[in-house]
């Protein structure tokens, strides 16, 4: 692999370099959306690193000089915890607080950084009680995510559910039909909602083919350049070659550390690679070498120093096994598969420009602030959980969102690398292709109803899911074909949905005949969690550990799998006796109530003992290593399992009157798994 670049691009890398310092001037866009969230609500659409923080920092500090409150909320834990660091350092440590699943300081802030499901929990809570949500400006960060087809329905609902004299800034880089959310907005909280849209990323992006000699392309004609094909003469011959020579043989990975040194030529680095999968990011990290950080002999230094300093005396980072790469590499990788906290490691040293890549999945690219120089592209699709699907266009600008760092570089580059999962013209029309448009995902679960019961007859219902983005995509003529199809007209098919929740809690008591919840549906309102009627169940039946931290932190961890496995009949043999008693006896006791659940159509969990095996074993204090060996789980996976297995135990805490004992051994058995590894 030899450095090179077709010529063209010459004027392109004489624009490389760090803009001169100014002082700050807020963008028109910014100044123009600050404006409108004084008097209405605001949709703001602009890329990623234009500056819609800037806008929410402004419009939080008008609420506080005003004495009023402001709640932020985020899809994203880690989103969560950069964006309380941010408002820390602007407003200071006595004026914020964040509340997610697992962590919760200074919640009676003027300023509450959280999830969106806790702002969407404190409007139940607020609806039952009668007592206004105690805030007057929400931000909803990553606003298109009302079209995530798992999470979507908790932002629908914070949207319905909010009170109008709640002043509301969305905030996002990517909603095609911005235009229609805010009619909907606008027609539902009787206030208008300006739409504000930014199109110029503020660093620009150039798009380049990497070829597999090593040589550079532009990967799109000049623009006005005749023909529909956009993809450059150079791209299109090597299309039409085959796809030879390959940039790396069949199944295997490319030689990284070649290609960072082309990119090193020209000035690239540092860069993030979108990779396939958390193996191919792992093995990414051995594929490159130290020449570039040998170069650089103060970075190194630097880099050596900084890692001792982030890792601190914690031995699950000391020994960590990718420390070596990172040290004589100046390469990371970064997935769901690694711990929380090296994770962190990896975001910190990025961002800090000491390393020259990192190599990530895409899920990365959402959310979390690290941008670079530039970001390579292998795959023109992403696993979707099931199946391999194209990239959309909201899905390729969250990735080439990163290329660019605002106030560090004139210019950011998407380099795209041709392999067997790439297909060249569907990348190039994604660079120019506008955002996809959102749709409402709102749907009904046990949980939604026992709330809204709490506050609310049948009919009263009705009125609320009227007011959903459903209804009003459903009158949107042609445009609303799709939700008419899934809603069917006048919510026809949702409102069928909710009756049959509705008749199911009837008949299992939660539930009086005249609609109003029984005093089982009342706490089991407050179980805000994965599987509240399995947990209701258990409780009313008995089945929870109400004196053994350990088995309840055990058992919940079964509820709160989303994983199928098979629990081979062998392993019972190195089980604990009584997990296997406990679980013998919940399955058996919990199969009726489990099989009326499937015949009402309705999900019903497999309580695996998979995943309750390596919690029991680390509340019992077996040490980190150990567990994670003999689990079935990657390390990150493990952690993120036990981090929602407390967030389910905090849920008893709703439960304390009916049932000290529970909600006394869950707090016992948070304490057992809330340690490090697991939070820093």
């Amino acid at each position: 692999m030899k450095p090179g670049a077709d010529s063209t691009l010459g004027p392109v890398f004489k624009k490389i370099g760090i803009p001169p310092s100014s002082p700050f001037v807020p963008d028109p866009f910014q100044v123009e959306a600050v404006d409108a969230i004084a008097q209405w609500d605001c949709l703001v659409t602009a890329p990623t690193g234009a500056g819609k923080t800037w806008i929410a920092q402004s419009a939080a500090k008008a609420v506080l000089d005003k004495g009023e409150r402001v709640w932020y909320a985020t899809p994203l834990k880690a989103l969560t915890n950069t964006i309380y660091a941010q408002f820390i350092e602007v407003f200071g440590p006595d004026k914020v607080g964040i509340l997610t699943g697992d962590k919760k300081e200074n919640g009676d802030a003027d300023i509450i950084i959280g999830t969106t499901e806790i702002l969407r929990n404190q409007l139940y809570d607020a609806m039952h009680t009668g007592e206004d949500i105690s805030c007057s400006l929400v931000i909803l960060d990553e606003a298109h995510y009302l079209g995530d087809s798992e999470r979507g329905v908790v932002w629908e609902e914070t949207l319905i559910y909010l009170p109008q004299r709640v002043s509301l800034l969305l905030l996002s880089a990517t909603i095609g039909n911005a235009d229609h959310i805010a009619g909907w907005l606008a027609s539902m909280r009787g206030k208008q909602c300006q739409v504000i849209q930014e199109t110029n990323r503020p660093v620009p992006l150039f798009p380049l083919f990497f070829h597999p000699s090593g040589t550079l392309n532009p990967l799109l004609k000049k623009k006005g350049a005749p023909g529909k094909n956009m993809v450059h003469k150079n791209v299109m011959d090597y299309i039409k070659a085959g796809q030879y020579p390959a940039i790396s043989l069949p199944g295997r990975l490319p030689r990284f550390g070649e290609i960072l040194k082309v990119l090193k030529v020209y000035d690239l680095l540092p860069a993030i690679f979108f990779l396939k999968s958390r193996a191919d990011c792992d093995g990414a990290i051995g594929l490159c070498n130290g020449k570039l950080l040998k170069l650089d002999p103060k970075r190194k230094v630097l880099l050596s120093k900084r890692i001792q300093e982030l890792i601190g005396d914690n031995p699950h980072l000391a020994t960590h096994e990718q420390r070596m790469h990172m040290e004589k590499f100046g390469v990371g990788s970064h997935h769901s598969g690694q711990l929380p906290a090296w994770k962190v490691v990896v975001e910190t040293l990025m961002s800090e420009g000491l390393l020259d890549a990192m190599f990530a999945t895409s899920t990365v690219a959402a959310g979390v602030n690290f941008p670079a120089r530039s970001v390579g592209i292998l795959n023109s699709d992403r696993f979707n959980g099931v199946s391999f699907l194209s990239l959309t266009a909201s899905e390729f600008q969250q990735m080439t969102g990163r290329a660019g760092r605002r106030g560090m570089d004139n210019i950011g580059f998407a380099i795209v690398l041709p392999g067997k999962f790439m297909d060249l013209k569907h990348v190039a029309k994604m660079v120019t292709a506008p955002p996809m448009d959102v749709n409402s995902q709102i749907k009904i679960d046990f949980s939604m109803v026992l709330n809204l019961l709490l506050s609310h007859k049948p009919p009263q219902i009705h009125e609320l899911l009227e007011k959903s983005f459903a209804s009003y995509q459903i009158s949107l003529g042609k445009q609303g074909r799709q939700a008419r199809k899934e809603y069917g007209y006048g919510l026809k098919y949702l409102w069928q949905d909710f009756l049959a929740h509705l008749d199911f809690l009837q008949e299992e008591g939660f539930v009086t005949k005249e609609g109003t919840l029984t005093e089982d549906g009342e706490w089991t309102s407050q179980l805000r969690m994965d599987q509240p009627l399995m947990v209701a169940q258990c409780l009313r039946q008995g089945l929870l550990p109400d004196q053994d931290a350990v088995m309840l932190a055990a058992v919940m961890a079964a509820f709160v799998n989303e994983k199928s496995f098979d629990d081979d009949p062998g392993m019972n043999r190195r089980l604990p006796k009584r997990l296997t008693r406990q679980f013998t006896k919940l399955r058996e006791e919990l199969s009726p109530f489990a099989e009326r659940l499937l015949a009402g159509g309705f999900s019903a969990p497999n309580l695996y003992l998979q995943p309750a095996l390596p919690v029991f074993a680390w509340a019992m204090g077996v040490p980190w290593d150990q567990v994670v060996e003999e689990s079935v789980f990657a390390e990150g996976d493990l952690a993120r399992l036990i981090l929602r297995t407390g967030e389910n135990l905090r849920q008893f805490s709703g439960v304390s009157g009916p049932f000290p004992r529970i909600t006394e051994n869950s707090r016992e058995a948070i304490d057992m798994i809330f340690r490090e590894p697991v939070i820093y």
